[in-house]
Protein backbone atom coordinates (compact mmCIF):
# COMPACT_ATOMS: atom_id res chain seq x y z
CA UNK A 1 0.00 0.00 0.00
CA UNK A 2 1.24 3.67 -1.00
CA UNK A 3 1.75 5.35 2.00
CA UNK A 4 1.25 9.41 0.91
CA UNK A 5 2.89 11.41 4.05
CA UNK A 6 2.18 14.75 2.30
CA UNK A 7 -1.13 14.00 3.19
CA UNK A 8 -1.47 15.88 6.61
CA UNK A 9 -4.63 13.07 7.93
CA UNK A 10 -2.91 10.30 6.65
CA UNK A 11 0.38 11.33 7.85
CA UNK A 12 -1.18 12.34 11.10
CA UNK A 13 -3.55 8.85 11.32
CA UNK A 14 -0.11 6.59 10.71
CA UNK A 15 2.18 9.22 13.45
CA UNK A 16 -1.01 8.20 15.78
CA UNK A 17 -0.50 4.48 15.40
CA UNK A 18 3.01 4.58 16.16
CA UNK A 19 4.42 4.29 12.61
CA UNK A 20 8.04 4.72 12.60
CA UNK A 21 8.26 5.58 9.21
CA UNK A 22 5.99 8.40 9.24
CA UNK A 23 7.73 9.45 12.33
CA UNK A 24 11.21 9.41 10.10
CA UNK A 25 9.80 11.28 7.20
CA UNK A 26 8.38 13.87 10.02
CA UNK A 27 12.06 14.40 10.56
CA UNK A 28 13.68 14.03 7.29
CA UNK A 29 10.86 16.39 5.87
CA UNK A 30 11.16 18.95 8.82
CA UNK A 31 14.23 18.56 10.91
CA UNK A 32 16.61 20.86 9.22
CA UNK A 33 14.11 23.85 8.42
CA UNK A 34 13.22 23.50 11.72
CA UNK A 35 16.81 24.23 12.85
CA UNK A 36 17.05 27.03 10.65
CA UNK A 37 14.27 28.66 12.23
CA UNK A 38 15.20 28.25 15.95
CA UNK A 39 18.29 29.21 14.83
CA UNK A 40 16.51 32.44 13.69
CA UNK A 41 15.10 32.69 17.19
CA UNK A 42 18.10 31.84 19.54
CA UNK A 43 21.21 32.98 17.48
CA UNK A 44 23.06 29.66 18.58
CA UNK A 45 23.42 26.48 16.29
CA UNK A 46 23.29 23.99 19.13
CA UNK A 47 20.38 25.77 21.33
CA UNK A 48 19.00 25.25 18.29
CA UNK A 49 19.22 21.81 17.66
CA UNK A 50 18.24 21.31 20.79
CA UNK A 51 15.25 22.83 20.71
CA UNK A 52 13.83 21.34 17.81
CA UNK A 53 15.31 17.55 19.10
CA UNK A 54 13.12 18.61 22.33
CA UNK A 55 10.01 19.06 19.82
CA UNK A 56 10.27 15.71 18.04
CA UNK A 57 10.70 13.75 21.59
CA UNK A 58 7.44 15.96 22.59
CA UNK A 59 5.36 15.40 19.49
CA UNK A 60 6.72 11.24 19.29
CA UNK A 61 6.31 10.80 23.21
CA UNK A 62 2.41 12.44 22.54
CA UNK A 63 1.91 11.66 19.40
CA UNK A 64 -1.82 10.38 20.53
CA UNK A 65 -2.84 13.91 21.20
CA UNK A 66 -2.24 14.62 17.58
CA UNK A 67 -5.16 16.17 15.78
CA UNK A 68 -5.77 15.33 11.58
CA UNK A 69 -7.40 18.45 11.58
CA UNK A 70 -4.48 20.36 12.58
CA UNK A 71 -1.41 21.28 10.00
CA UNK A 72 1.58 19.44 11.00
CA UNK A 73 3.79 22.19 9.71
CA UNK A 74 2.35 24.93 11.88
CA UNK A 75 2.52 22.70 14.83
CA UNK A 76 5.76 22.29 14.44
CA UNK A 77 6.90 25.74 13.60
CA UNK A 78 4.42 26.67 16.60
CA UNK A 79 6.10 23.98 18.67
CA UNK A 80 9.72 25.13 18.02
CA UNK A 81 8.72 29.06 19.51
CA UNK A 82 7.42 27.95 22.48
CA UNK A 83 10.62 25.54 23.39
CA UNK A 84 12.62 28.41 22.61
CA UNK A 85 10.28 30.72 24.49
CA UNK A 86 10.49 27.98 27.33
CA UNK A 87 13.91 27.69 27.19
CA UNK A 88 14.76 31.50 26.98
CA UNK A 89 12.72 32.33 29.95
CA UNK A 90 14.51 29.26 32.00
CA UNK A 91 17.90 30.31 31.30
CA UNK A 92 17.25 33.94 32.39
CA UNK A 93 15.84 32.80 35.71
CA UNK A 94 19.30 30.96 35.57
CA UNK A 95 21.25 34.03 34.71
CA UNK A 96 19.25 35.88 37.65
CA UNK A 97 19.89 33.32 40.18
CA UNK A 98 23.96 33.34 39.22
CA UNK A 99 24.76 36.59 39.28
CA UNK A 100 22.62 36.78 42.91
CA UNK A 101 24.99 33.76 43.77
CA UNK A 102 28.14 35.44 42.29
CA UNK A 103 27.17 38.82 44.53
CA UNK A 104 27.07 36.66 47.71
CA UNK A 105 30.44 35.49 46.84
CA UNK A 106 31.73 38.96 45.70
CA UNK A 107 30.65 40.10 49.29
CA UNK A 108 31.99 37.33 50.85
CA UNK A 109 34.95 37.44 49.29
CA UNK A 110 35.67 40.53 50.43
CA UNK A 111 35.73 39.28 54.08
CA UNK A 112 38.78 37.25 55.42
CA UNK A 113 38.55 33.82 55.96
CA UNK A 114 38.09 33.43 59.81
CA UNK A 115 35.66 36.15 59.19
CA UNK A 116 33.91 34.17 56.75
CA UNK A 117 34.24 31.26 59.19
CA UNK A 118 32.75 33.14 62.23
CA UNK A 119 29.51 34.47 60.59
CA UNK A 120 28.93 30.91 58.77
CA UNK A 121 29.11 29.46 62.93
CA UNK A 122 26.88 32.43 63.97
CA UNK A 123 24.23 31.87 61.03
CA UNK A 124 24.05 28.23 62.04
CA UNK A 125 23.90 28.94 65.96
CA UNK A 126 21.17 31.26 65.90
CA UNK A 127 19.17 28.81 63.30
CA UNK A 128 19.68 26.29 66.42
CA UNK A 129 18.00 28.63 68.74
CA UNK A 130 15.59 29.90 67.13
CA UNK A 131 11.94 28.61 68.97
CA UNK A 132 10.84 25.27 67.88
CA UNK A 133 7.90 26.53 65.81
CA UNK A 134 10.02 28.44 63.74
CA UNK A 135 13.54 26.58 63.61
CA UNK A 136 10.82 23.76 62.13
CA UNK A 137 9.56 26.22 59.48
CA UNK A 138 12.55 27.62 58.54
CA UNK A 139 14.62 24.64 58.19
CA UNK A 140 11.41 22.93 56.16
CA UNK A 141 11.86 25.72 53.86
CA UNK A 142 15.91 26.30 53.41
CA UNK A 143 17.50 22.91 53.99
CA UNK A 144 14.37 20.52 52.65
CA UNK A 145 13.32 23.44 49.97
CA UNK A 146 9.73 22.98 50.68
CA UNK A 147 7.06 25.76 49.77
CA UNK A 148 4.87 27.84 51.92
CA UNK A 149 2.14 25.50 51.04
CA UNK A 150 3.69 22.74 51.42
CA UNK A 151 4.99 22.94 54.56
CA UNK A 152 1.57 24.29 55.90
CA UNK A 153 0.49 21.03 54.56
CA UNK A 154 2.78 19.12 56.13
CA UNK A 155 2.63 20.65 59.44
CA UNK A 156 -1.23 20.83 59.20
CA UNK A 157 -0.93 24.68 59.29
CA UNK A 158 -2.13 27.92 58.10
CA UNK A 159 -0.14 29.18 55.21
CA UNK A 160 -0.79 32.34 57.18
CA UNK A 161 1.45 30.52 60.05
CA UNK A 162 3.85 29.63 58.06
CA UNK A 163 5.20 32.88 56.29
CA UNK A 164 4.65 34.65 60.03
CA UNK A 165 7.21 32.08 61.09
CA UNK A 166 9.38 32.48 58.49
CA UNK A 167 9.49 36.48 58.36
CA UNK A 168 9.97 35.72 62.41
CA UNK A 169 12.72 33.18 61.90
CA UNK A 170 14.70 35.88 59.63
CA UNK A 171 13.77 38.80 61.75
CA UNK A 172 15.86 37.23 64.41
CA UNK A 173 18.93 35.72 62.39
CA UNK A 174 19.39 39.18 60.56
CA UNK A 175 19.14 40.75 64.15
CA UNK A 176 21.67 38.53 65.66
CA UNK A 177 24.01 38.57 62.74
CA UNK A 178 23.48 41.50 60.96
CA UNK A 179 23.52 42.80 56.88
CA UNK A 180 26.08 39.83 55.90
CA UNK A 181 23.13 37.13 56.77
CA UNK A 182 21.49 36.89 53.41
CA UNK A 183 25.04 36.33 51.51
CA UNK A 184 25.63 33.55 54.42
CA UNK A 185 22.39 32.05 54.06
CA UNK A 186 22.87 32.08 50.10
CA UNK A 187 25.92 30.19 50.82
CA UNK A 188 24.38 27.74 53.42
CA UNK A 189 21.36 27.16 51.30
CA UNK A 190 21.71 28.63 47.55
CA UNK A 191 18.91 30.21 46.17
CA UNK A 192 15.97 28.69 47.92
CA UNK A 193 16.92 31.60 51.24
CA UNK A 194 15.48 34.70 49.64
CA UNK A 195 12.34 35.26 51.81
Amino acid sequence: MFKDYTNNTYLVERLRKGDESAYTYLMDAFYQKLCTYANSLSRDVYVSEDIVQNVFLRIWEHRHRLKGTHSVKSYLYQSVYNEFIDQYRKRNKLIAVESEYIKALTDIVEEDASELTRLIGLVKEEIQNLPPKCKKVFLLGKQEGLTYGEIAEYLNVSFRTVENQMSKAFAIIRKNVGNRTDSILFLLFGFKHCS
